[in-house]
């Protein structure tokens, strides 16, 4: 699977280069239209709209050749063809969460979003301890609004994420492949009072495998 700080690197270059020869387009007809020497260069039709029509092409294209660059869509696409494994533990490897806005209003914190992590799967450091290379899914509830769930990365780049809707199954199941620490953070906007707390950093530690995720080392590495 293409890890998605790689997929993201590669994004940057093809769209910065798709930007500019957008800008390209706006150049060449400000240019025409104003052009110094006097009488305007007009652009014949057929060139204008080829080069339009290639910059479309193109643009659809990189939303099609990178859909599936997308680390989280393989996984649920083809999820009904992945053979439940038999060493699957349900105890060990399946994380249930709770989103939830405060509703007592005689509380200070009245209307304020939060998290719920299982407490008793927290390891002593308070984090939920995943083994590498082990499928794991967490099966977040909303009882009220619609939340985002994420993990990022030390440097704050997204490993994966889901929409959690009220009264619907919001499961995300995933495997790590390298070890460190990541935070867990709504992707979904919810309110004013839900960005504050709708973020638990350092939340999910992956140990055991091989290699170390550098953009998720605690005090970098």
């Amino acid at each position: 699977m293409e890890d998605s700080a790689g997929v993201l690197a590669l994004l940057k270059i093809v769209y910065t280069i798709y930007v500019f020869a957008v800008l390209s387009l706006i150049y060449w007809f400000a240019k025409g239209v104003s052009n110094p020497k006097g009488k305007p260069r007009i652009v014949k039709p057929g060139t204008f709209y080829i080069y339009v029509g290639l910059l479309i092409f193109v643009g659809v294209s990189i939303h099609i050749f990178t859909f599936n660059k997308i680390p989280w869509v393989e996984t649920d696409f083809k999820r009904h063809t992945i053979e439940k494994d038999p060493s699957f533990d349900k105890s060990k490897q399946m994380y249930n969460i709770i989103a939830r806005q405060n509703k007592d209003r005689n509380s200070p914190n009245h209307g304020e979003q939060k998290f719920i992590l299982p407490k008793d799967r927290l390891n002593a450091d308070g984090m939920l301890e995943i083994e590498c290379g082990k499928y794991v899914v967490f099966d977040v509830v909303s009882e009220d609004l619609t939340y985002g769930f994420g993990l990022f990365r030390q440097d704050g780049s997204m490993v994966t994420q889901m929409q959690v809707n009220p009264g619907s199954r919001n499961d995300l199941m995933w495997q790590f492949h390298k070890n460190g620490v990541y935070h867990i953070r709504s992707t979904e906007y919810s309110g004013a009072k839900g960005g504050r707390h709708m973020t638990i950093k350092n939340a999910v530690v992956v140990k055991g495998c091989d290699v170390d995720d550098s953009r998720s080392m605690l005090g970098g590495n």
